[in-house]
């Protein structure tokens, strides 16, 4: 069995490194990028209907300011996300899954997202970066990888991947969305995409990829 790969920044490395695990596959853990807060102001609450929530870490390094927006529901995109939104003493009005696009959003609403400096815009909507993934300049292994499979979260991770790793015959990427896949280009041994845009649907794809190929 070859061992998967996880390239998400903490703390999404290690929720995704444990699951792995639980499905009996060797783990290697790689952050390609370091989230650290940004400074902001939260605007005037009465300004906005709801708050959108796309990542769990809109919550967690958005510090005091987010507190200031608590009277605002929220619209988390998936469990996790609201959990922290919860945990944080926001309510929860609704909670999407299968990506941002696939979020049940009201229409005609006032809405704030909170998110990363790189993010998918809403139509129609105030955005705000909290938050941001920095690039790590030299993660440690990566020029080492070989005969492994390689989780691929997001569309800029494939960016930095296809960056970093020229010997690319012997990797199979296992990515998350159509753009992810897109975005690590070619040359690859194999490129394929989760049934459903979420980490369970890609560690279960990333699984069957590892037990597939004899390294």
């Amino acid at each position: 069995m070859r061992p998967l790969v996880i390239l998400r920044p903490e703390p999404g490395s290690s929720r995704s490194a444990a699951r792995a695990k639980a499905l009996g596959l060797e783990v290697v853990q790689i952050s390609l990028f370091a989230v650290v807060p940004m400074e902001w102001e939260a605007p005037d609450p009465g300004a906005f209907d709801a708050i959108i929530l796309t990542s769990a870490n809109a919550v967690r390094h958005g510090g005091e300011e987010i507190l200031k927006l608590k009277s605002l529901p929220v619209h988390a995109i998936g469990e996790a996300t609201a959990a922290m939104a919860r945990a944080a003493g926001f309510t929860v009005a609704s909670v999407g899954e299968g990506g941002s696009r696939a979020m049940n959003l009201p229409q005609g609403q006032r809405l704030l997202h909170l998110t990363g400096t790189d993010h998918l815009a809403f139509p129609s909507t105030t955005d705000i970066a909290v938050y941001e993934a920095r690039i790590v300049d030299d993660p440690e292994g990566i020029a080492q990888l070989n005969d492994c499979v390689i989780a691929v979260h997001s569309p800029r991770a494939g960016v930095r991947l296809a960056e970093l790793v020229e010997d690319r015959t012997r990797i199979t990427i296992a990515a998350i969305s159509e753009a992810a896949a897109t975005t690590c280009g070619p040359g690859w041994q194999e490129v394929r995409t989760a049934a459903e845009p979420n980490d369970i649907a890609l560690l279960a794809l990333a699984a069957s990829l590892c037990e597939s190929h004899d390294a």
